[in-house]
């Protein structure tokens, strides 16, 4: 069984958008891929500042 992942959507201006698709397609990403790049790059460097993010119970975090 495949675990599916959480669905978020963002509002982003058009000129901010074009550079996410520049940048990504630079990278090799997706727009999506890129997305999620960033935002495990900050995850990681919030932990490494200031340790590791306790997630509580899943059931807890769905929305």
């Amino acid at each position: 069984m495949t675990v599916k992942g959480k669905h978020l959507g963002i509002r982003i201006d058009p000129e901010l958008h074009r550079k996410l698709h520049y940048i990504s397609k630079y990278e090799g990403r997706s727009a999506n891929g890129q997305i999620l790049y960033l935002i495990r790059r900050c995850i990681a460097d919030f932990e490494k500042e200031h340790g590791e993010i306790e997630v509580p119970a899943s059931e807890e975090t769905e929305r």
